[in-house]
This record gives C-alpha cells, sequence and structure tokens, in this order.
C-alpha cells in the first residue's frame, strides 16, 4: 500500500523546535525532511498552516481483546486511536485470559497482526501467582511486565501492597517494571467506613477520598525505595497526586532514570468538581483527585519529573459505569480526544506545542527503547500526525469512535482537529475517512 507522499509546508514540531518544511514519505519511512520538489508520482498533502506531529505514542491502554470484546477491541479501539493521532500503543495485560505467560502473549500479539490498525506491544501480566516464573525467564524480551488491572481478578495482586513480592522482583527482573501504586490497606479500610455511612450507594464525589492520596503517597513512596535498593527499572503507571510528584527527580536526562512515571490524561483535564456533573462515568482507579492535586501533575510535567502522558484509555459499557458505586467498573475511553485535550491546553496557554511532543511522542519511545519512532527523522518509520490548531469541533455520539459508544468528554468543544494520521508511511485517516488495506507493526524496541 505504501506510496510516494509529499506533505508540503507543514510546521514541524519536533525535537524542541518549530520549522515550516516539507516531509516525503516513501517505503514506510521517512524519506527526506527539507525543500522538497513535487514529482508527477508524488501523492501531495498540502500541510500550510498545519502543524505536524510525530505520531502520538500511547503506553497505557486497555483495549480489551481478547475476551473483553462487546467492550472494545484491537480493531474499533486502534481505529478511534488514530483518528486521535495515536500510531503506537502499549496494551495492559487485564484480559480474558489475563496475559501471564508467553503463550498467551504471542496469542495476542497475533490477534492484534490480524486487526490492529496502529502500532502495537503488549505488557506481560505479573502477579502473586505468577511471579516465579516470571523471574527464571528473560525478561529483556519483553517491553515490560505490569499489574495493572490484575487486581480486579483477586486481591492481593497489587505489586504495591506486597514489599516481599517486589523486593523478589526487582532483585531479578531485566525489562520496565510497571505498577499500579495504591495501598489495599488504606483503600478498605476507607471502602468499609463508607459503606457503613452509605450501604452500597456511595456517592462518586467521596471516590478520591476512598482511593485516598494517602493510600497513593506511601504505596509509590515504598515502591521506589526498594526498586533503589535493588537499582531495578520501575515505571509508576497513572500518577494522580500532587505530594506523589515530590518523589521523583529531574535532574538526569529521561535515557538515564532508573524510576519513571507518568500522568493520564484524565488526571489533568477533570478535577473532583466533575463528580457532581459526571458522577460514575469518571470512576477510575487511582482516583481523579482535587484541582490543586490535577495542578500539581501539570506543573511536574512541564519540570520533567512526569516523563509521558497516556490515556489509560478503559472502554466499559454504558450499562457497567451507571451501577452502584462498589459495581460500577473502574476507567473510561480517552484515546480518540487525547492530542486534543494537550492542544487545549496548548491555547489555554499552560504548556507549549514542543513539549507536548516530547512527553507524547518522543519520551515514550525513549522511555521504552522503541526502534525508530517517536521523532520525526530520516530513516524512521512515517508515523506522523497532521493537525489544524484552528478548526473547532463538539464531541457527540455521532462522531465517536469506540464500541462501547460513549465518553466522558462528550459535548466538549475543541478547537484543534486531527486531520491526517500516517502509520508506517500509510495514509490510514484522512479529514474523518479511513484506509483500511493495512494493518499495524508490532513495534521493535531494544533490549535494556
Amino acid at each position: 500500500m505504501n506510496q510516494n507522499i509529499l506533505i508540503k509546508n507543514s510546521t514541524i514540531v519536533n525535537e524542541g523546535e518549530l520549522f515550516i518544511s516539507d516531509v516525503l514519505i516513501s517505503n514506510g519511512n521517512i524519506h527526506q525532511i527539507g525543500n522538497i520538489a513535487t514529482k508527477p508520482n508524488y501523492k501531495v498533502i498540502d500541510g500550510t498552516g498545519k502543524h505536524l506531529f510525530p505520531g502520538i505514542i500511547d503506553g497505557q491502554v486497555h483495549f480489551r481483546d481478547p475476551g473483553l470484546t462487546h467492550k472494545g477491541d484491537l480493531y474499533s479501539e486502534s481505529k478511534a486511536a488514530i483518528a486521535g493521532g495515536v500510531t503506537s500503543f502499549i496494551d495492559m495485560p487485564n484480559t480474558v485470559p489475563n496475559i501471564l505467560n508467553v503463550e498467551s502473549l504471542n496469542e495476542k500479539y497475533e490477534i492484534a497482526s490480524k486487526k490492529s490498525l496502529a502500532n502495537y506491544s503488549f505488557f506481560l501480566g505479573v502477579n502473586g501467582d505468577n511471579i516465579d516464573e516470571v523471574i527464571k525467564m528473560d525478561t529483556s524480551q519483553f517491553i515490560g511486565i505490569s499489574d495493572d488491572g490484575l487486581y480486579f481478578t483477586k486481591k492481593g495482586n497489587l505489586l504495591a501492597d506486597s514489599p516481599e513480592k517486589m523486593e523478589k522482583l526487582f532483585a531479578n527482573c531485566k525489562s520496565i517494571i510497571a505498577i499500579h501504586s495504591e495501598k489495599e490497606e488504606v483503600v478498605e479500610a476507607n471502602e468499609q467506613a463508607f459503606r457503613e455511612k452509605f450501604g452500597e450507594n456511595i456517592p462518586a464525589k467521596y471516590h478520591p477520598i476512598i482511593r485516598s492520596t494517602e493510600g497513593c503517597y506511601e504505596a509509590t513512596k515504598r515502591a521506589i525505595s526498594l526498586a533503589r535498593k535493588h537499582n531495578a527499572r520501575l515505571h509508576i503507571l497513572h500518577l494522580t497526586s500532587e505530594a506523589e510528584t515530590h518523589l521523583f527527580e529531574n535532574d538526569i536526562p529521561l535515557q538515564e532514570k532508573k524510576i519513571t512515571t507518568e500522568v493520564s490524561v484524565h488526571h489533568l483535564w477533570f478535577s473532583d468538581i466533575d463528580y457532581e456533573r459526571l458522577g460514575m462515568l469518571i470512576k477510575w482507579n487511582p482516583a481523579i483527585k482535587t484541582e490543586q492535586d490535577k495542578q500539581g501533575l501539570l506543573q511536574a510535567l512541564l519540570d520533567d519529573k512526569i516523563d509521558i502522558i497516556t490515556t489509560d484509555h478503559a472502554p466499559h459499557t454504558i450499562e457497567e459505569k451507571q451501577q452502584p458505586y462498589f459495581k460500577s467498573m473502574s476507567g473510561a475511553p480517552m484515546v480518540q480526544h487525547t492530542l486534543n485535550c494537550m492542544l487545549e491546553f496548548y491555547k489555554q496557554g499552560h504548556i507549549s506545542l514542543e513539549k507536548i511532543a516530547e512527553k507524547m511522542c518522543h519520551n515514550p519511545a525513549i522511555l521504552y527503547g522503541m526502534k525508530k519512532r517517536g521523532f520525526i527523522r530520516e530513516g524512521y518509520y512515517a508515523d506522523l500526525t497532521l493537525v489544524d490548531l484552528n478548526c473547532s469541533w463538539t464531541v457527540n455520539k455521532e462522531n465517536l469512535l469506540y464500541k462501547c459508544g460513549w465518553s466522558p468528554l462528550e459535548g466538549t468543544t475543541f478547537q484543534t482537529a486531527i486531520k491526517q494520521t500516517f502509520v508506517n508511511g500509510n495514509l490510514i485517516y484522512n479529514e474523518g475517512t479511513f484506509s483500511e488495506n493495512s494493518f499495524g507493526m508490532s513495534i521493535d524496541f531494544i533490549n535494556k
């Protein structure tokens, strides 16, 4: 499907710079950057007045395939991702079955090769049941291992709540260890206190008090201490509190960091005042917290204590969300709108375009050691997103691409629009229409 595509006169956002240039795509790669003459066999796209980003890399999604495909699957959610400028993703292990061994991991890669329109990689799951098997493996073969979402299977699966399991893993694992950081004992004590007061129908606004800053901070502090003891490679997923940001450092380059973290876009976009309006629709674990936390997370992102931006995209059916507190599923779909949210912060003067590219494109590629992705460089895969920064539109059910059919952002008007998305040199998304004649690729990474 690859053809020669010439993007003319766009403003390139790359490696801390903004500059107007042409980009020639050939054989799936960025062939040339500069002043390039048009030829008869080139498909020409006029980028005048638009901004060209590297394709967004989302380091944490739950695309629900296999086993939970009534909510979403690798086709539907990758399509939504591409409409949002996301060209690569890393999916979490809490599918059915949980991805706890190499066989199920390989089966997931096989499914993706036939369904995913975007590039893909997958975490191997680790929990209390398989930790001994995992530490016997050559873990450097994996992009990372994670316990995220596995606590839904049964209590005791959160590594952050088990120092002895973390010690064992940190002492033996050669890959990135990405963990969900909350203390279950704190959460359970809070749940019991609110259950005694409200029964099963706890109002959504108490969610950030139940899944409190204390529970997150204590878990994160302990995990970082143990990781440093063993010189392990630890990544804290979806940071939610301003207090936790002070546990991270910004005095060395990302390439040299052993302890890293991320913020998911909904923790920058929403705060506890939104529970009154949206209720269980914005119930996430860890919880959306206060306006102060929201501002603190953004500042830590700007200060490079937070390394990357993710979505934690987690679709559920609307029926699964609109349940009483203890039955309402945690998580919501975000991947179609993450770049629009960050560009809205740019329009408000809170963050630069260069910093957005750094946190959503460059740094995920660096953090996970992805080969030839995350930058606009000659010889790299042509994963690119062309954006109009002056094009307003409103999120509604008609333009949602999630299989679950809803979004907590419905009714939101964005001032920017993704116009084209290229995956491995193929123009997959073009102003509302899709070309689905090619699938994404498994992401190659540098063994660390």
